[in-house]
């Protein structure tokens, strides 16, 4: 089974940037355009980039919403977008404006009756961003955890008919320390729906080992952004969908 890949652009006061385990205090600038990086992700063939508007998580509304809809509507590329989004008006907004996929994180734990009240109306183009630390589910930009289990949740979104999931082991992310494999096959065990890894790819060999658990995608970021490999490269061991 192949693996897609989705190179990560995370923004911060419309600069990209990447958090070491979600600490707002511990950010590194990549880039002062969201637009330009995501024009060179797709220039190298990808076809998905996965975008996320960390001061949107932050504050709990839109803020970097105009860089992802520039670059859905004017790159030959997929977009997935993450980050401040809380009500069907914030979804919309993307949808309509070209983007592809909209996560819903935070809202999926303070709000599940919403979350699956959209996961039934938008099917496919909703995914759920489920984020762990330790196991437990953190939202507002992991600066909460919740006592609720990363697994349960993804249960219950997965029988309420949520095809994909975005797994983030907060203890990994930023670290290039690997993946947190085992955790992600087991939310792909009970969902038994598409999982995209996150957190903690550091090489080529961390593609190739998710890939080979049948996992449907794998975000990358910082490895990337440190020259760990091309996205090129990581794009081959993907192979084509």
């Amino acid at each position: 089974m192949s693996l897609t890949i989705y190179p990560a652009i995370d923004m911060r006061g419309g600069k990209c940037v990447r958090l070491l385990q979600g600490d707002y205090d511990q950010e590194t600038v990549y880039g002062d355009s969201p637009f330009d990086m995501a024009k060179s992700f797709a220039a190298d063939g990808s076809e998905w980039i996965h975008m996320v508007d960390l001061d949107g998580a932050k504050d709990g509304k839109r803020v970097n919403d105009r860089f992802v809809i520039e670059a859905a509507q004017k790159l030959n590329v997929n977009i997935q977008i993450g980050g401040g989004i809380r009500s069907e008006e914030d979804i919309l907004h993307y949808l309509e404006n070209g983007v592809n996929r909209v996560i819903i994180g935070s809202i999926a734990v303070s709000n599940p009756e919403f979350a699956i009240d959209m996961i039934k109306k938008y099917g496919a183009k909703i995914a759920v961003g489920i984020d762990a630390k330790n196991g437990y589910v953190a939202t507002h930009g992991w600066l909460d955890t919740s006592e609720l289990k990363a697994v349960d949740l993804g249960k219950r979104f997965a029988e309420a008919g949520a095809e994909t999931f975005i797994f983030t082991d907060i203890a990994t992310d930023g670290t290039l320390a690997g993946p947190n494999i085992a955790a992600v096959c087991e939310m792909a065990e009970v969902t038994g729906k598409n999982v995209i890894a996150s957190g903690g790819v550091s090489s080529l060999a961390d593609l190739q080992a998710i890939a080979s658990q049948g996992i449907q995608g794998a975000i990358v970021g910082k490895a990337l952004y440190e020259n760990r490999f091309t996205l090129k490269e990581a794009l081959k061991v993907g192979g084509s969908r």
